[in-house]
């Protein structure tokens, strides 16, 4: 449940203006403002649309990221008068946050993380790290969006540059499999979430969601496929998409949990073998 922690200062509707300034002077859509500050995109037009009210952490962020004063954002300062925002970090304080949270998890897993640990490898306080999320699931919620918007952007980086629908979905297959260090970090963060979905509804939500977008990013890709003739006109998008998509994830957690220096190799060959026999014309 949200809490509605932001002081009584300016209307919401002031806030929301100001927080549309920043997002202007930012030079980005509305959807890339929100995954540089780690927040749902649906909340920050709820927030903007003054359906929903700015917490203090997502207020802290959108300071953070904006290079302006919370306190001017809130209205209790002059935008002139407003203290001086201490020394950027490279991306932002709230994305180093996330980073951070997200080789702690991949290397110790979720419940072995604290935020101790956090504050120790972004060289700053514990107070610095609840000021932009103030509980560990807040941090998770963080660290799985920021891997579900990472991996969504790398996916149509890789689309974008492919020549047909066959070249796609080996890309696709390439990008899932877990041969470079950063691919094992997310792989490792996915199987500790996974855990956690079961448990957590907003996890578990986040979790459905990704799939869901998963799914129908291969199932468009075999249905282009077949229209172009490179795949068997009786393939089954969606059914193809369900049964590739499981295969890679099991073959991916055999990949982690055996640690061979080939397995990558082995998974990435059992799904060519899998995309010829089943799927390509």
């Amino acid at each position: 449940m949200e809490t509605d922690d932001v002081p009584v200062g300016a209307t919401g509707a002031d806030t929301a203006a100001r927080v549309r300034e920043v997002i202007t002077a930012a030079g980005v859509s509305q959807r890339e403002f929100a995954r540089r500050i780690v927040m749902d995109p649906s909340k920050l037009s709820r927030s903007l649309s003054g359906t929903r009210r700015f917490t203090a952490a997502e207020l802290a962020r959108i300071a953070d990221e904006g290079r302006v004063d919370a306190g001017w954002l809130l209205g209790s300062k002059p935008r002139e008068d407003a203290a001086p925002v201490a020394e950027p970090v490279e991306g932002g304080r709230p994305l180093q946050i996330v980073r951070a949270t997200v080789r702690l998890i991949a290397e110790h897993g979720f419940h072995a993380v604290r935020v101790a640990d956090i504050a120790r490898a972004c060289a700053t306080s514990t107070a610095a790290i609840h000021y932009h999320f103030p509980g560990r699931a807040d941090l998770l919620e963080a660290a799985v969006r920021w891997c579900m918007d990472e991996d969504t952007a790398r996916r149509a980086a890789l689309l974008a540059d492919a020549d047909d629908a066959a070249a796609e979905l080996r890309q696709l297959i390439e990008l899932q499999t877990p041969r470079t260090a950063q691919q094992r970090v997310q792989w490792a963060v996915w199987l500790d979430l996974w855990a956690e979905a079961a448990r957590s509804t907003t996890v578990g939500r986040l979790h459905a969601e990704y799939y869901r977008q998963w799914r129908e990013t291969v199932a468009d890709v075999v249905r282009r496929g077949v229209a172009q003739g490179v795949f068997r006109a009786e393939v089954d998008p969606g059914a193809a998409a369900l049964a590739l998509t499981a295969l890679i994830d099991g073959l991916a957690t055999q990949v982690l949990a055996s640690g061979a220096g080939d397995g990558a190799d082995a998974m990435h060959a059992a799904l060519i073998a899998y995309v010829r026999s089943t799927i390509l014309a």
